[in-house]
Formats: structure tokens, C-alpha cells, sequence
């Protein structure tokens, strides 16, 4: 199940939210949440729930050992030692281990077969928060959860468990004790769910089918034209800000509706001055995990350029591979570990008194990234590349391209101006206004009532009409 499904929309999220809202105390409204949350979690993959719930009944055990260790002044490193074995142990052997022994064979001819393992849907994502609350619990900045089923709530929440944002048990622990919801967190969540809800269904969906008529599905297609290659990347661009933007809205939105505050995770990251910003924009909950607990546990930038260096080498690596088990994806976290380095030690300070230079640069920067990002073969990867610049393809434009592009192209400028905070700038714009004018009150009023509305019934016209609508950070 998908939030962008039918079945979701109109029956699991209101039933939930029923229930929820006559349940009669804090711990009701958390069974409530908790028993949905399983249900959500095994209608993807039942066998893996027990994965789900292993993982964090023995994080749970981990963590209390570590507190009562901290209590009696003893060494509880082992504790964090355990935590990694467990974590990152499952993590590799269902991500990594098809990988690995594939790279083996390629060496060595050994072994004679590869297995297929399946990958848990959102493992990358609760396994990241299981460490991120242990890690706290070992640095005293939180305190242990007493109770297993408070940190299987945390953990297993379907507004985020799936894929993202990856929350920190410090930042809703509060809120998972006790809560209330406001009107204007009820009316802010419906708006942020609707709004997600139409970036995914409408806008995120339309540029990939646009991307995937024009650059192929999982390999390079061979009638590929050269403004095929420019339009098809770029529709990827927008199509996987929009996908996980999108997904990231309507979490943040059905958090509200609950009163549960999960922090933002993009920040229009197309209008950054660097590459450094960019990543300070796109999927905020990733940089500043790796950050907080990679970074900076390894030294950060205080001992010394050389070990800073490899620090953020070891730091992108990672990133990396964390987004899939994959050369491509290595390549992808170095690419952009390099352009780190260089505007750290030499450009920064000039894209940042040269915006408009900064911006173009960052654009470009990312546009090409993208190239590695969605391509698994170096093969592809270079003929995409040569492409580009019109080496390599059949022909510069044909009629099967235009047939491609034209009949969403309105939709295609729409997502660019989508991806800008335009429309943002403009609510608040009218919103000020409103406090002068009267009209604008009025306009403004309706607007914030019937545009949810509008959202929803257009966004539910195209999930009923269109086959496509995964999530692409469900497959990391």
C-alpha cells in the first residue's frame, strides 16, 4: 500500500483517523496508531514485519543496557557494539549481500550462483532511526524507553516508516507520550497531505512517464535522440524531487493531523547557490544523520584538511551506497563528494557572492548527477553522456520525441514551477495581504478550503486513470 492509492486515501488514512479521533486517551489513540501501522507495514510484506519487530525489540533490550551500564559508571560500549552487529548486520546481508557476492564471482568465478535475497521494504529507514535512538541513548541524550511498545510505535508509524523522513526518537518522544491537536495542525496536515498527494499523482507521475517513454526502462533505450536524452533527464530530475518531496509532504502532513511534528526534509534544493547548499535542502533527515553520527564522530573538519578530506570521502561513500546496492550509486556519492571538496578549499566563497553564477552551476551540477543516478551500467551511463552532446544517438529530434514531450509539456513547466517555492511565496504574499484588504481576506479564505478539495479530486481522477505510481525511494 502506497499513500497515492485509492485504497489508502479513502479507506485506510479516514478509517484510521477515526478511530483514532474516538479513542478515548493518549494510550487508545496510540494502539490505534500502532495496530494500523503493523497492518500498513505487513499489507507490503507480512514475513518482513518480524524483521521490523526483531530489529527493535533487540534495540530496545540494547538500550536499556546501555542506561542501566551508564547508571553504575561502567564501559557500555558493548552495548553500541551489539547495536551495530544487529543493524548493520541485517542491513548488509539483506541489502548488500547480492551485491557483494556478485562483485566476488566477477573476481574470483565464486560462487557458481548469486542468490536474490528480497529487500524489507524500508529497512534502509528504520534501520537508520533504531541507530540513531540507541546512539542518543549511549550519549546520554535521551533516556532508554522503558516501554517496547512506545519504541515500536516510533518506529513502525506508516507515515514514515516506509521511506522517510528518517525521524529521530529525541524529536517526537514527547509528543508519542502525550499530545493534542490544534484546528490549525488538522487544517495545515489536510493541506500538506493534499498538496503531496497532487505533486505525486499529478506532477510526479507525468514527468515519469515522460522520462521512461523517452530514456527507457531500466536500460537506455535505442531509439534515444539527443533532445530526447536532454528532456528525459530532466523530466527524472523533477520526477524524483516531486516523488520524495511529495511523500515527505503528506508523512509531515498526517503527522499534524495527529499532533505529531516531524521536521522538514526538502527545502526547494533546485534554488540553492552550491552544491553544499544543495545538500543542506534535499532530504535534510539523510545529511544530518550522516552528519551526527558519521561526521562528526570521525572528526569532522577538527583534525586537520587531510583527515576532513577523507572524512567527507568516507562520509559520500556511504551516502552512496546507502541509496542502493550499486556501482552506479557509489559513483553517484563520489561525484558529488569531489564538487564538495572543490567548493570547499576553492569556490564556495564565488558562487556565494555570484548567485546567479551559483545557481547555473548547481543546476548543472545536478542535472548531470542524475545521469549516474537512474543508469546501473557504466555502458549506459557513457552513452548517455555522449548523447547529450549529440555522439552516439540516431538522430538529433524526431516524431516519436515530439510525441513524447508535447502533450505534457504544460505539465512538465508546471513542475518546474513546482519545484521553486513560487506558489509558496505567494500564499504568504496573499496571506499578509489579507490582514489590509477585505477581498483578499475572502479570496484567501476560500482558497485555503477549496484548493485541498480541488487537489484531491484532481489527484484522484489521475491515480484512477494511471498504471504508474510507485514511490521511487520505496527500492532504497
Amino acid at each position: 500500500m502506497v499513500f497515492s492509492s485509492l485504497i489508502f486515501v479513502f479507506l485506510f488514512l479516514p478509517l484510521n483517523l477515526i478511530l483514532y479521533k474516538f479513542a478515548p486517551s493518549i494510550r487508545a489513540k496510540n494502539i490505534v496508531m500502532l495496530v494500523f501501522s503493523l497492518i500498513f507495514y505487513t499489507w507490503g510484506d507480512p514475513i518482513c514485519l518480524l524483521l521490523l519487530v526483531g530489529m527493535t525489540f533487540a534495540d530496545w533490550i540494547i538500550a536499556i543496557y546501555i542506561e542501566g551500564c551508564r547508571k553504575r559508571n561502567k564501559n557500555a560500549k558493548f552495548g553500541l557494539f551489539l547495536m551495530g552487529i544487529v543493524n548493520l548486520g541485517l542491513l548488509c546481508v539483506f541489502k548488500y549481500t547480492t551485491f557483494f557476492l556478485s562483485n566476488i564471482r566477477l573476481l574470483t568465478g565464486f560462487p557458481q550462483s548469486v542468490p536474490q535475497i528480497l529487500l524489507p521494504i524500508g529497512i534502509s529507514f528504520y534501520t537508520f532511526q533504531l541507530i540513531s535512538y540507541v546512539v542518543d541513548v549511549y550519549r546520554g541524550e535521551v533516556p532508554a524507553q522503558r516501554k517496547f511498545h512506545f519504541l515500536l510505535l516510533y518506529v513502525s508509524l506508516f507515515h514514515q516508516c516506509i521511506a522517510g523522513p528518517i525521524v529521530r526518537y529525541s524529536d517526537v518522544a514527547a509528543e508519542l507520550e502525550d499530545r493534542k491537536v490544534t484546528s490549525a495542525d488538522l487544517s495545515e496536515g489536510i493541506w500538506r497531505f493534499c498538496v503531496g498527494l497532487s505533486k505525486k499523482a499529478i506532477l510526479a507521475n507525468t514527468c515519469a512517464v515522460v522520462c521512461d517513454t523517452l530514456l527507457g526502462v531500466g536500460t537506455l533505450s535505442e531509439s534515444v535522440t539527443t533532445v530526447g536524452l536532454w528532456i528525459g533527464v530532466l523530466a527524472f530530475a523533477l520526477q524524483i524531487y516531486l516523488d520524495f518531496s511529495a511523500y515527505s509532504d503528506m508523512a509531515i502532513g498526517m503527522g499534524k493531523m495527529i499532533g505529531i511534528h516531524y521536521l522538514e526534509n526538502f527545502n526547494y534544493p533546485y534554488i540553492s547557490h552550491s552544491v553544499t547548499e544543495f545538500w543542506r535542502r534535499w532530504h535534510m533527515s539523510l545529511g544530518s544523520f550522516f552528519r551526527d553520527y558519521v561526521y562528526i564522530p570521525l572528526g569532522g573538519n577538527r583534525k586537520g584538511v587531510m583527515r576532513t578530506v577523507i572524512n567527507l570521502l568516507i562520509v559520500w561513500f556511504l551516502t552512496g551506497f546507502w541509496h542502493g546496492a550499486s556501482w552506479n550509486f557509489i559513483l553517484w556519492g563520489l561525484y558529488f563528494f569531489v564538487f564538495l571538496i572543490i567548493e570547499k578549499f576553492l569556490l564556495l566563497k564565488f558562487v556565494q557572492k555570484h548567485k546567479a553564477v551559483g545557481v547555473v552551476y548547481l543546476l548543472i551540477v545536478v542535472y548531470f548527477g542524475w545521469i549516474l543516478f537512474r543508469f546501473e551500467t557504466i555502458n549506459d551511463i557513457g552513452r548517455v553522456f555522449k548523447g547529450i552532446f549529440g555522439f552516439g544517438t540516431n538522430t538529433f529530434w524526431n516524431v516519436e520525441t515530439s510525441a513524447a514531450i508535447v502533450p505534457y509539456l504544460a505539465i512538465l513547466i508546471f513542475s518546474i514551477l513546482a519545484s521553486t517555492p513560487i506558489f509558496k511565496i505567494i500564499g504568504k504574499k496573499l496571506y499578509s495581504l489579507s490582514f489590509e484588504y477585505g477581498a483578499v481576506t475572502v479570496i484567501y479564505t476560500i482558497g485555503r478550503i477549496l484548493i485541498p478539495v480541488i487537489l484531491l479530486i484532481l489527484s484522484t481522477a489521475a491515480l484512477a486513470t494511471d498504471s504508474y505510481n510507485p514511490f521511487l525511494y520505496f527500492r532504497f
